[in-house]
């Protein structure tokens, strides 16, 4: 008895141990040919965006919109393949499906399934957002102290205009139909909220029936709004000055009355914001190269009395000289070879810096001379470094100001990303709902993104981010589970960190599988 004991014990003691290291061996045969249709290779990476998605409780907001409507297909299930989709395989619809079936756990519906779910994604666009909005709170405070607008367009692949697919000014200079997008981030460029309109409205009607809709059915109604000087006309910021809201809006110098603009071009008055000291920029030396300059001026408008905030740089002025000369040695030669042209809509093109004349002799036809425009040129010097702001905050310290007017390019970041990592445009969609729908799944591949990229710490780019879930592949090992495909590195250490779960080991059983996609729902 002491000595089967003793067996028992090393026995159990062995096991134990094999328990632990979890060795699995699976025999191959190299005579044995591989099944017909047989899928061997999956995508994972899309398991974190799948984390992200539960913790915003999409899931609960899509059984809410089920229980509004009659339909038997899973509309979770849609609407979350096509987010992962949109991020790590941008395409059509079909293709995205197609995609879809590839993840570790394929889709459970059809194809006309999505398309039947776009209508109804469409008509619930709003509470779908206002839910995303407060549900993204779970995920850790939002700075939503801050609002920053802005609008962009989003070019079609036709010829005719139809519907709110309008001819307008195209962000991409393309002589196609537009729809336009308004689009509000909080201060860390996490987005909040969005609308459309016609390529062929002013955007900056845009504003209104968006901000109406935050205040109303997201229940936020204390912030600073910023945009840019395209979008702050005097309605916009006296809409912001209503309530417990304010603005913080940049101000073109050009467009400034007389006098104003006299005052802010005036070289005497600036402080340095390092320490206050008052400073006349025709006196400044080279160890003022890294500093940056303000003044103060009251600026009252015939509905508004606000505050203009002028600053100079001189690394700014730098940059805009160099830039500057490129564009008159083109005027220039445009002008000595005879080729010069009408000026395009563009602050940038060497054009504007070239003048013509008409001359005649006696009765001969007029004949016209080109110049080069020096008095336009030493117009143009005036304004380097300079840059204004606008605001109704009488009170608040110049460098806190100046920092929230500075995060306007997160607001572009977001466009950048829709556009370039996204694929969001050209946008083959006819169908109003359908078009409606698209933006939202790429709103909220957006929203899933840009937080996940919170979560990281915001140490990583985006290509790298993407490239990392993209590459997160594994392959079918006869059935018995799963081998990563993937390099571990830092990237993905830090994504299995913040998501709660690790897919890195050498192998997976299926059983272990099934419990990392239960993590990553939240559900374990």
């Amino acid at each position: 008895m002491a000595w089967a004991k003793e067996q028992a014990r090393l026995e159990t003691e062995k096991y134990k141990k094999e328990k632990e290291e979890q060795i699995v061996l699976i025999p191959f045969h190299a005579d044995r040919l591989l099944d017909y249709n047989k899928q061997k290779a999956y995508t994972g990476g899309y398991l974190f965006l799948q984390s992200i998605y539960y913790e915003l409780k999409m899931d609960s907001v899509c059984r809410k919109i089920k229980a509004k409507h009659k339909f038997s297909y899973d509309i979770n299930a849609i609407l979350s393949d096509l987010i992962y989709t949109r991020i790590l395989d941008p395409q059509s619809k079909r293709s995205s499906y197609r995609a879809a079936q590839k993840f570790l756990e394929p889709p459970s519906y059809q194809l006309h399934d999505i398309c039947r779910s776009l209508s109804v994604l469409a008509n619930e666009c709003d509470l779908i957002q206002a839910e995303a909005y407060k549900n993204s709170r779970f995920l850790g405070k939002r700075n939503d102290g801050i609002l920053y607008y802005d609008c962009t367009n989003f070019y079609f692949e036709i010829e005719q205009e139809d519907g709110d697919k309008k001819y307008g000014k195209s962000k991409e200079h393309r002589p196609n139909p537009i729809v336009q997008m308004g689009l509000f981030t909080d201060g860390d460029g996490i987005p909040l909220a969005f609308s459309l309109f016609p390529g062929s409205q002013n955007e900056q009607k845009s504003l209104k029936p968006l901000e109406e809709k935050v205040l109303g059915d997201f229940g936020h109604q204390r912030f600073i709004f910023c945009s840019d000087a395209g979008l702050a006309s005097e309605d916009n910021r006296v809409l912001n000055h209503q309530g417990s809201r304010a603005f913080i809006v940049t101000q073109s110098i050009k467009k400034l009355p007389a006098q104003e603009r006299a005052r802010a071009l005036d070289k005497k008055g600036f402080r340095r914001i390092s320490d206050g000291k008052l400073v006349d920029l025709s006196d400044l030396s080279e160890e003022d190269e890294g500093e940056l300059f303000y003044k103060e001026e009251p600026y009252t408008t015939r509905k508004l009395h606000q505050r203009l905030i002028i600053t100079y740089s001189p690394k700014y002025a730098a940059y805009q000289k160099s830039i500057r000369e490129g564009q008159i040695e083109r005027a220039s030669k445009m002008v000595s070879e005879g080729k010069c042209r009408k000026v395009r809509h563009n602050p940038n093109d060497p054009a504007r810096f070239i003048g013509k004349i008409a001359a005649t002799q006696d009765v001969e036809k007029a004949k016209i001379h080109y110049y080069l425009d020096e008095e336009r040129i030493q117009e143009e010097e005036k304004y380097d470094g300079l840059y204004a702001v606008c605001t109704d905050l009488m009170e608040d310290d110049v460098r806190e100001i100046l920092k929230v007017s500075e995060g306007k390019w997160q607001i572009e970041a977001c466009f950048r990303i829709m556009k370039t990592e996204f694929s969001v445009r050209p946008t083959f969609a006819r169908r109003e709902d359908r078009i409606k729908a698209h933006f939202l799944v790429c709103f909220l591949a957006l929203l899933v993104y840009r937080l996940l990229e919170r979560k990281l710490g915001k140490q990583y780019t985006c290509e790298t981010i993407l490239r990392t879930l993209k590459e997160m592949n594994f392959a079918d090992i006869e059935e018995q589970g799963f081998m990563p495909l993937y390099k571990r590195d830092q990237v993905t250490d830090a994504l299995h960190e913040v998501c709660g779960f690790r897919t890195d080991y050498q192998f997976i059983t299926k059983s272990k599988m099934r419990t990392i996609q239960k993590k990553s729902k939240g559900r374990e």
